[in-house]
């Protein structure tokens, strides 16, 4: 049961712009059309590194309207939605499809700790929800919990969900879910370390961070893997690596802030409990955005 895709190579986990007045819609719009014209076929918005949780819900719906309106159908839209009020998850999934966005990314329930049952029908309850695509979000070194491979599984008949964004850091059960779904559900790198062997495992792209800074090289990248240059796709991969390493140094998107920031696309500004990128950690990313002939 092959389901629609959503998209192929890299979908950037956009940053949010934001200043001590709110958002910076001037900066969002900017951030937008650079990652436009290096080719992005996808923009996750309103997800982690977009710091959705210390957005209100009217800067949540409003920036996915930006987004859609600046897109105007030149890449696809995927709106985060996630909480750990499923209720709110699927008000917030509602609206989104009603903007016009593409698709839904939904994070499992964070800080709850539900059961892989909970994990489930709160999944299911979301997808009911949807009138767009929803892709499962793992990330338990934020949420606290992890979808196992037999929840993977028991959603994937789902004819709203897709897709998975996995984040887990977890190759064994990786293959394991990936054995269990087969083409029921795309499968997507949430880690930009390890891109091309989840692409040699059969994955079909990236949320990626790393992309808000080197879109061009991102989708080069994925693009050299899909033309079967794997050699070339591992070398890139294997450049990118410190740049990676050091984006995720503290926080993200506090890395990936300061580095947009030094770049002319945003404020170095977050909402707390995130705090700006401190030295010494702030020195060495930006020797590496040197090493990769940015303006820093």
């Amino acid at each position: 049961m092959k389901k629609p895709l959503l998209f192929q190579g890299v979908a950037t986990a956009l940053v949010t712009p934001t200043n001590a007045d709110g958002v910076d819609y001037a900066h969002l719009g900017a951030l937008i059309d650079f990652q436009l014209e290096a080719g992005i076929p996808a923009l996750v918005v309103c997800a982690t590194t977009g710091e959705a949780p210390t957005l209100t819900d009217d800067e949540h719906l409003r920036v996915l309207s930006f987004a859609v309106e600046r897109c105007a159908g030149r890449a696809k839209i995927i709106a985060g939605t996630g909480s750990n009020d499923t209720a709110h998850a699927i008000m917030m999934t509602k609206q989104a499809c009603s903007i016009g966005c593409d698709g839904i990314l939904v994070v499992s329930p964070y800080y709850n700790k539900p059961t892989q049952l909970g994990i489930r029908r709160s999944y299911e309850a979301i997808a009911d929800a949807s009138t767009k695509p929803v892709i499962l979000y793992n990330v338990p070194s934020r949420t606290s919990v992890r979808i196992e491979p037999e929840t993977y599984a028991a959603l994937a008949d789902h004819p709203m969900i897709v897709a998975i964004k996995e984040a887990g850091g977890d190759f064994d059960r990786l293959v394991h879910t990936m054995a269990l779904v087969g083409d029921r559900l795309a499968v997507y790198s949430g880690e930009d370390a390890t891109i091309v062997p989840l692409l040699a495992m059969g994955g079909m792209g990236v949320v990626s961070v790393v992309s808000n800074i080197l879109p061009r090289e991102t989708i080069a990248m994925c693009d050299r893997f899909f033309a079967g240059d794997i050699a070339g796709a591992a070398e890139m991969q294997c450049r990118l690596y410190p740049l990676v390493k050091a984006l995720f140094s503290e926080t993200s998107p506090a890395p990936a802030k300061a580095a947009l920031s030094a770049m002319g696309y945003c404020e170095d500004y977050l909402r707390l409990p995130l705090v700006p990128m401190q030295e010494p950690n702030r020195t060495v990313l930006f020797q590496q955005l040197r090493q990769w002939g940015l303006p820093v």
